[in-house]
């Protein structure tokens, strides 16, 4: 029972982890802000056709202060879906190609010896990397190595890079989505555990359907509509509808419903390793920015449900010596059947 309050008390207190960083903007209310949730949907429709729910979830996870792990085949659209929520948000993007001889440096930056009259001083100032953006496209992020991976690590977790021994603060909102290629193709690394438990979803596109994919040869829409794509939300905008969501309605009936999920998921024979805490705030903040989408002030236990599996499939390792075969599909399939297993309060 310890352990439960706990838990309950870290998801009371840290709901809205990361925010406050940036002084308070123009107020929305829960109706104004499902306007804006709208209108960025919609906006990112224009430019990936067929897959609401995908666009769906991915701006949960961009209100929710998260970060989006898109892993699929190539050509399913996930670097246009990149590129079509960065066009609609008036931000500052960049986007990185991950290869095999990425250095860490060339994320970060670098301390280079100041200039003066022509010359190298003794002095060093610091360089920023293309990681210093409000979003960034981390493209086929397996494809780099371990190492190079590992500096996203601070950046995730804390928002601040450190080189040589100083801290430097990342832009408010910062914002990753990383796209990677499933691990049987040729030349990828797996992402470590360390690093998954920072993406607050992991999505699969898929192919689209007959009538959508007829529409997407007809119309190109990746090569026609995402140039034209403008911004409907500005940075201050996007700011204040995150802190919104960090103050949607969170009942302590939700949170036991919550922890009893993480605990189901700790104790099921097909695991060996459940989900983490940080895990159960990424379903929190998720639930909270999806109600808030919705045009509530509070949270129902269908936003809870809705978004357990894609927010917590990547947290949980299969137990082999169970019997039960490793990969995305079968953790999908055990955190469904935890979902049907703990009542769902009424």
């Amino acid at each position: 029972m310890g352990t439960t309050r706990e838990g309950a008390s870290v998801l009371r207190a840290a709901a809205n982890d990361g925010a406050g960083r940036t002084a308070p903007g123009p107020e929305l209310t829960a109706s104004q802000a499902a306007d804006l949730g709208r209108e960025l949907i919609a906006n990112v429709e224009r430019a990936l056709r067929g897959k609401t729910d995908v666009v769906l979830r991915s701006a949960i996870a961009l209100i929710a202060r998260g970060h989006l792990l898109l892993e699929d085949v190539p050509g399913v659209g996930k670097t246009t879906l990149a590129k079509a929520i960065a066009c609609s948000v008036e931000s500052q993007f960049r986007r990185i190609q991950f290869t095999s001889d990425l250095l860490p440096s060339d994320l970060t930056g670098l301390s280079i010896p100041e200039l003066e009259n022509g010359h190298a001083t003794s002095r060093f100032v610091f360089q920023p990397g293309p990681i210093f953006a409000n979003v960034l496209l981390a493209d086929e992020v397996n494809r780099a190595s371990p190492k190079s991976q590992s500096a996203l690590l601070e950046a995730m977790s804390e928002h601040t890079v450190t080189v040589d021994g100083t801290t430097h603060l990342l832009p408010d909102p910062f914002f990753v989505i990383a796209t990677q290629n499933p691990l049987e193709h040729h030349g990828t690394h797996p992402l470590p555990e360390s690093q998954l438990d920072r993406f607050m979803m992991k999505l699969s596109i898929g192919y689209p359907g007959a009538e959508h994919e007829a529409q997407v040869l007809r119309e190109d829409p990746a090569a026609h509509a995402l140039p034209e794509l403008r911004p409907v939300l500005s940075l201050d905008q996007l700011r204040t509808m995150q802190r919104v969501a960090g103050q949607v309605k969170f009942e302590d009936s939700l949170v036991a419903y919550l922890l009893a999920i993480v605990e189901e998921s700790r104790q099921h024979d097909s695991l060996e390793l459940g989900v983490s805490p940080r895990g159960a705030l990424s379903l929190r903040r998720a639930a909270q920015a999806r109600a808030l989408i919705d045009g509530r002030d509070y949270c129902i236990p269908e936003d809870v449900r809705d978004l357990a599996v894609d927010v917590l499939s990547h947290r949980v390792t299969v137990d082999v010596r169970a019997g039960t075969q490793a990969g995305s599909e079968e953790t999908r399939w055990v955190l469904t059947e935890i979902l049907d297993r703990v009542p769902v309060p009424l």
